[in-house]
């Protein structure tokens, strides 16, 4: 075996220590700066042709759909709601507009027959996929559901040694209302919640499970029309829209960024739009006032 002289050891070490330190600093700043922030054009997260920069989860098969639970018809996101599972941004992103653009269809399945039609669009999301209880990951959701669109759920995680994902929380402004439930209130008690439902406003407090209901303060566009739904994260502090109307808030959200989800949940739905904006860019709907 060749003998190496200490001297090119000792340098050889100084070598690999910079380095690795060097690598060591990369990594952390190439990991704040890998959630994309839209700056100039919007970011069309479905692009009405296929679903490039998306991939899918499904509870029991994985990254495979194999029963084509998610497609593209007619330029529109076909979800047919044949089980439990998402589709996902592949990017991160962080302080955004996002508006999305939805219509139930009529189809349910088995789990759901006779029951409300429910998805959601779950942001700041982080962890391994199907973190939650192998069908989602921990995040923020701003609930698509009949009756409670708008309401939001901290999604909490689990990571595969068992240890819960974290950082996840949100403040809320809420007060009880009929049911028992939290309802948002602007200005209302503050709490902090690391999974839980913050339901919107005017959610009836005499909401039931069943297919087609709609409450007598609903803003959602009625059974086969499309509901735009925004949702706007600026740093921690995130608000909800539903047709122009602000309908839930959240502050100091943990963590602030992450891929964005769209859920199927045994309930078809239709989706033409979804993308992200810069904040104070997104196209107002008529009659509704911006960014709030």
């Amino acid at each position: 075996m060749r003998t190496v002289p200490i001297q090119l050891v000792f340098r050889l070490a100084l070598v690999l220590f910079a380095t690795s330190a060097a690598c060591h600093v990369h990594g952390k700043e190439a990991n704040k700066k890998s959630a994309v922030t839209p700056k100039g054009d919007v970011i069309k997260l479905f692009n009405g042709k296929d679903l490039t920069g998306l991939y899918t989860w499904l509870a029991d098969t994985k990254y495979e759909d194999p029963r084509g639970v998610f497609s593209v018809k007619d330029g529109q996101l076909h979800i047919t709601g044949d089980g439990w599972g998402s589709i996902t941004t592949k990017a991160s992103y962080r302080d955004y507009h996002l508006v999305c653009e939805f219509k139930w269809g009529e189809r349910t399945w088995p789990g759901r027959a006779g029951r409300t039609r429910d998805s959601g669009v779950l942001f700041h999301c982080h962890g391994p996929d199907g973190g939650y209880h192998g069908i989602w990951m921990a995040s923020i959701e701003s609930q698509i559901i009949e009756g409670g669109v708008g309401d939001i759920l901290v999604v909490p995680g689990t990571n595969p040694d068992g240890t819960r994902v974290g950082p996840q929380s949100l403040v809320v402004e809420v007060t009880n209302g009929p049911n028992g439930g939290w309802f948002w209130k602007k200005g209302g008690r503050r709490e902090t919640t690391s999974g839980g439902l913050i339901q919107w406003y005017g959610h009836d407090p005499d909401w039931k499970d069943v297919t087609g209901f709609r409450g007598k303060n609903d803003v959602e566009s009625p059974f086969g029309q499309w509901t735009r739904m925004d949702v706007i994260c600026d740093g921690g502090h995130v608000v909800i829209k539903v047709n122009g109307t602000v309908v839930n808030e959240g502050f100091e959200a943990q963590p602030s960024e992450g891929k964005i989800l769209f859920q199927t949940e045994q309930a078809e739905i239709f989706v033409r739009r979804w993308e992200l904006w810069p904040l104070g860019k997104a196209p107002p709907m008529e009659g509704a006032d911006d960014d709030s």
